[in-house]
C-alpha cells in the first residue's frame, strides 16, 4: 500500500516538473502526429480504391481490336457459331453485361445481339433467323426493319501497355462456375467467404512454417492479393506491407466478397504465352483450353487454379508436367475441402491435361501489333497516350485468317524442314513471312513475320530481300502497254528467242540464264511467263524499255527499283509488304492501293479521333491489268505454281512464283490477296525454288481462308471494256479454224488480234458470233478450294461465253502488222451468212 502511494506521488512531481511537462507534450505531439499520418494515408488510399471502383476492372488502356464481322441474309451458318462468336467478344446472356449480350429464341431460330454501349456507330443491334442451317433473315433492333447484312463487334486482340501486351476477357462473378471458385479457394484462400480480409489462422500457421521448418509459407489471403495486383508494386518493403494491410481493410468494407472475388478472378496473373501477358481466369480459359470460362470442368479449373502461384514457372505449354503436378494437388485440396468426391477426384486426377492448340499467337498476331503501334506514332498520333485512357483502335486484321495462317505456316514450314534435312548440306531453321490483303482495298487480314515471335521479333514481313521472278509480271505488264501509246504491238501470242544471249546496257553486258540451264527456243510471251523464263523476259523488257519497266513498279510502290536489266528478274530488294501493295495493281483493276492496317481510333466516350485516307493511284490500263492477270492465271493452271491445283486448291486464282535467295509466291482470288516468303534471316540462298517452299504454304492458306463464310463466294475475274477474245491455232498463232487442233482462247488488246486465218490447217472459222451489247456477268465457283464441281479457269476464258468484246475507242493500227477489219454487216446478213457456216 506504501509502494503504491509512493509511485502515484513520484508520477505526480514528475508531471509537474518541467521536464515532465515536456516529456507528456511530445508523446501528445507524437501521438497526434501518428494519428494525423494515419488518417491521412487512410484517406489517401481510401480516393485511390474510389477511383479505381469508378473505372471498374478494367485499366485504363487502349484495346485494340479485329475487324468486326458481317453476317449476310443467305449466309450458311448455325445459331452455336454465332453464339460462339460473340463468347469470344465477351458477351454473356446477362443484360448487365458492359461489353454486350445476346438471347438464342425460345424457339431455337435464331439470336437476339444486344451490342456494348461502346460499341462503334455501325455496329447495331440485330435478331438474326435461321433456317435450314443459312439466314433467313435480319431485323434490326432498333426500328425493327429488314436488312442485308448485320456486323458483329470485332474480338480484342491486346490491351496496349506501352510494349507489353496484356490479354484480358472480362467475366463477371455470375459467369465463374462453381468448379473454379472452388478450385481457387482451396488453392489460395478457403477461408475467403469467412474471414474479413485477413487469415488469422493461416498467419498462425505461416509462422509455424516460417520457424520450424525455415521456409516461406504465404499467407495472404484473395483480398490482400488483390490490393497487390491494382493499387501496389511488386516489392517487398515494410512501407508496402502496411499499404496492403490498409487497402486490404478498406476493399473488405467497401466491397462484397462476391465483388472481390471478381476483380481477382480479372486481374490475377496466369503466365505469358508467346508476346502476351494473360491476365484473368477468362482469359486463361481461352487461351489454354479455348472454351469459354463456363464450360471448364474440374481438371482445367485445378489447372488454372494452379497456376496462380508461379504462373510461367508452370506454364502448361513450356513445362507440361509441372503444370499437371500442380493440378493434381489443387485436386487433392478441393477432395480434401470437400468440394470433390473420392469418384471425382479418381476421375479428375487421371484425366490428361489437353491444350489448345496454336495458343494464343496463333490468334493474336504479335507481329501486326507491333506494325500498328509503330503506324499509330507515324501518323500524327504521337501526342496520344494510349495507354492513359481506354482508347480503341479498330484493326483491318481478321483473327479466323490469322488462325489460319499461322496453321498454314506451321504446316508448309513443317514440310520446308524436311525438304532442307535431305540435302548434303546443314542449313540454319528457315524463316518464314505471310501477308494476306483485301485485294481492292488492301486491308491487312492476316500477317505472319516469323516462326515464333517469343524466340525472335524480327520482322520478315518488313524485311528487304530480292523478290525474283514474283517481279515478272509487272515487265509483262510495262510491255503489253506499249500498244496502247502508238508503240510496238505487243500481244500474248508474241515470239522471242529463248535462248543464250548477252544483253549490253550501259556499256555494260548482261548474261542471264534459265532455271536449270534449259532452254526452249522461240516461246511465245504466255509461254514465257508461266514457265518462269529468264531470257525471254529480259528481252521483253528490252523491248518495253528498262527504265519504263522501273517507272511502273515504282508507282506500284515498288520504289527500290532502277531501270536497268537484271531489275526484270527481281534484282531489287522489295518487302513481302511491299509485294502485296504492288500485286494491287492486278488484282484492282490497275489501280495500286497501300496496305492499311488501322480502320479508325475512337476515344472512350466513342468520339473519332483518327481514320486514315486510303492512299490510292491508277498505276495500270484496267485492261493491260486483265491481259496480266490472264496470264498469271496460266501459271497456276499450267506453270511453275501448278502444284497449287494439285493440292487441290481449284478455285480462279492468279499468281508468280519467285526464286532468288529466297522462295516466293504471291497470288490472289477475287477475294484475298496472299504473299509468301521462305529464306533465312542471314540472307544465304535457300535451295529450293519458290513452288516447293512458298507455293505450299499459299495454297493451305488459300484453302482455308476460302472455306470460311466471308471468303466462299470467289467469282471470275472481272473483264474491263475494251478486250477481245480470239480461237488461236498454237501452231501458227493465227485465227483457228475447225482444223486446227490444241486451239485456246487468247485475250488481245481490241485492235491488236490477228486478223488472218491459221494457214496451217484450212478450214472454216471458229470465231462465234460477238454480240455489241453483251457485259460480262461473272460467275460464282465453288464454296471452298476443293470444292466438288469447282475446276481451274482457263487464261484468257471470259466469264459466260467466248464472246469478242470491243472497245468504243480501239488501240491505235500499227498497218504492217495488223490487218484491215472488215466492214460491219447488217444483222440479218450476219446470221444467214452463219447459216451458212460463211463468216
Amino acid at each position: 500500500m506504501q509502494l503504491r502511494v509512493s509511485r502515484r506521488a513520484w508520477l505526480s512531481r514528475f508531471l509537474f516538473h518541467p521536464a515532465g511537462k515536456i516529456v507528456l507534450g511530445a508523446l501528445t505531439f507524437l501521438m497526434l502526429l501518428a494519428a494525423g499520418a494515419f488518417t491521412y494515408t487512410w484517406i489517401h488510399f481510401s480516393r485511390l480504391i474510389e477511383e479505381k471502383l469508378v473505372e471498374g476492372p478494367w485499366e485504363e488502356t487502349a484495346m485494340l481490336l479485329a475487324a468486326p464481322e458481317e453476317i449476310k441474309v443467305g449466309d450458311p451458318v448455325q445459331v452455336e457459331e454465332i453464339v460462339s462468336a460473340l463468347r469470344r467478344r465477351g458477351y454473356s446472356q446477362s443484360p448487365s453485361n458492359r461489353l454486350g449480350w445476346y438471347r438464342p429464341r425460345p424457339e431455337g431460330d435464331g439470336v437476339e445481339i444486344y451490342p456494348s454501349r461502346i460499341a462503334a456507330p455501325e455496329i447495331e443491334g440485330g435478331i438474326v433467323y435461321i433456317k435450314g442451317g443459312r439466314v433467313e433473315k435480319i431485323h434490326a433492333l432498333s426500328d425493327h426493319s429488314e436488312r442485308r447484312s448485320l456486323l458483329i463487334e470485332p474480338e480484342l486482340i491486346t490491351n496496349l501497355f506501352d510494349r507489353n501486351r496484356q490479354k484480358r476477357r472480362v467475366v463477371s462473378f455470375n459467369d465463374i462456375p462453381q468448379v473454379l471458385i472452388h478450385a481457387v479457394l482451396s488453392a489460395e484462400d478457403k477461408r475467403f467467404f469467412q474471414h474479413s480480409g485477413f487469415d488469422p489462422i493461416r498467419i498462425i500457421r505461416t509462422a509455424w512454417v516460417d520457424v520450424t521448418q525455415n521456409r516461406r509459407y504465404g499467407a495472404s489471403t484473395i483480398s490482400m492479393q488483390l490490393a497487390r495486383m491494382i493499387w501496389l508494386t511488386p516489392e517487398k518493403t515494410p512501407k508496402r506491407k502496411a499499404a496492403e494491410v490498409l487497402i486490404t481493410l478498406q476493399i473488405e468494407q467497401k466491397l462484397s466478397k462476391e465483388q472481390i472475388f471478381e476483380y481477382y478472378a480479372n486481374h490475377v496473373d496466369l503466365g505469358q504465352r508467346q508476346s502476351f501477358a494473360i491476365r484473368g481466369f477468362g482469359e486463361a480459359a481461352q487461351v489454354y483450353f479455348g472454351k469459354d470460362i463456363r464450360e471448364l470442368n474440374a481438371p482445367e479449373a485445378a489447372l488454372l487454379a494452379g497456376l496462380i502461384q508461379r504462373p510461367n514457372f508452370l506454364n502448361p505449354y513450356r513445362h507440361p508436367e509441372r503444370a499437371r503436378q500442380r493440378r493434381d494437388i489443387v485436386l487433392n485440396l478441393m477432395k480434401e475441402n470437400g468440394y470433390l468426391t473420392d469418384l471425382q477426384y479418381v476421375e479428375a486426377i487421371s484425366t490428361p491435361v489437353k491444350l489448345a492448340s496454336g495458343g494464343i499467337e496463333s490468334t493474336d498476331a504479335p507481329y501486326f501489333v507491333d506494325l500498328v503501334l509503330d503506324n499509330l506514332k507515324r501518323n500524327d498520333l504521337e501526342s496520344i497516350d494510349f495507354q492513359s485512357k481506354s482508347y480503341r483502335v479498330y484493326t483491318t486484321l481478321d483473327l479466323g485468317l490469322q488462325r489460319d495462317a499461322v496453321e498454314a505456316v506451321r504446316i508448309g514450314m513443317a514440310e520446308v524442314d524436311g525438304l532442307l534435312a535431305k540435302k548434303k548440306n546443314k542449313y540454319p531453321q528457315p524463316q518464314v513471312a505471310l501477308v494476306a490483303v483485301d485485294p481492292h482495298t488492301a486491308e491487312v487480314k492476316a500477317l505472319i513475320g516469323g516462326r515464333s515471335y517469343g524466340q525472335s521479333q524480327l520482322n520478315r514481313a518488313l524485311a528487304r530481300r530480292q523478290p525474283g521472278s514474283v517481279f515478272k509480271p509487272f515487265v509483262y505488264a510495262a510491255v503489253l502497254g506499249l500498244a496502247l501509246e502508238g508503240g510496238q504491238v505487243v500481244t500474248p501470242v508474241t515470239q522471242v528467242d529463248d535462248e543464250p544471249r548477252v544483253f549490253e546496257y550501259d556499256g555494260r553486258e548482261y548474261a542471264p540464264n534459265n532455271f536449270r540451264q534449259q532452254f526452249n527456243g522461240r516461246v511465245t510471251l504466255r509461254q514465257a511467263l508461266a514457265k518462269s523464263l529468264n531470257v525471254p523476259t529480259v528481252s521483253f523488257a528490252e523491248i518495253a524499255g528498262y527504265e519504263r519497266v522501273a517507272e511502273l513498279a515504282r508507282r506500284a510502290g515498288l520504289s527500290g527499283v532502277r531501270g536497268t536489266p537484271s531489275a526484270a528478274l527481281g534484282s531489287y530488294e522489295a518487302t513481302p509488304l511491299e509485294v502485296a501493295g504492288a500485286y494491287t495493281i492486278f488484282s484492282n483493276a490497275g489501280v495500286m492501293v497501300e496496305p492499311v492496317m488501322v480502320r479508325e481510333v475512337r476515344s472512350a466516350e466513342n468520339s473519332l479521333i483518327y481514320k486514315p485516307k486510303p492512299v490510292q493511284r491508277p498505276v495500270l490500263d484496267p485492261r493491260i491489268s486483265y491481259m496480266v492477270v490472264s496470264l498469271m492465271q496460266d501459271v497456276i493452271n499450267h506453270g511453275t505454281a501448278a502444284g497449287a491445283r494439285s493440292r487441290g486448291f481449284l478455285l480462279p486464282a492468279a499468281g508468280k512464283t519467285g526464286t532468288s535467295h529466297d522462295a516466293w509466291f504471291a497470288g490472289f482470288t477475287s477475294k484475298l490477296l496472299c504473299v509468301v516468303w521462305v529464306g533465312f534471316d542471314d540472307n544465304q540462298e535457300l535451295p529450293l525454288e519458290g513452288g516447293k517452299a512458298a507455293l505450299p504454304i499459299w495454297t493451305e492458306f488459300m484453302k482455308r481462308a476460302h472455306a470460311r463464310r466471308q471468303y466462299r463466294s470467289v467469282t471470275q475475274f472481272a473483264e474491263p471494256d475494251g478486250i477481245t477474245f480470239v480461237e488461236i491455232c498454237p501452231l501458227s498463232r493465227a485465227r483457228a479454224t475447225d482444223k486446227c487442233h490444241g486451239q485456246r482462247t487468247e485475250v488481245f488488246l481490241a485492235g491488236t488480234e490477228p486478223g488472218e486465218m491459221c494457214p496451217l490447217h484450212p478450214g472454216s472459222s471458229r470465231t462465234q458470233i460477238a454480240r455489241w451489247d453483251d457485259e460480262p456477268g461473272p460467275e460464282t465457283a465453288a464454296a471452298a478450294g476443293g470444292g466438288s464441281g469447282a475446276r481451274p479457269v482457263q487464261a484468257g476464258e471470259p466469264s459466260r461465253s467466248r464472246i469478242a468484246r470491243r472497245a468504243a475507242a480501239p488501240v491505235p493500227q500499227q498497218p504492217q502488222t495488223q490487218q484491215k477489219e472488215p466492214a460491219r454487216k447488217g444483222v440479218f446478213r450476219s446470221f444467214w451468212d452463219f447459216l451458212r457456216g460463211k463468216t
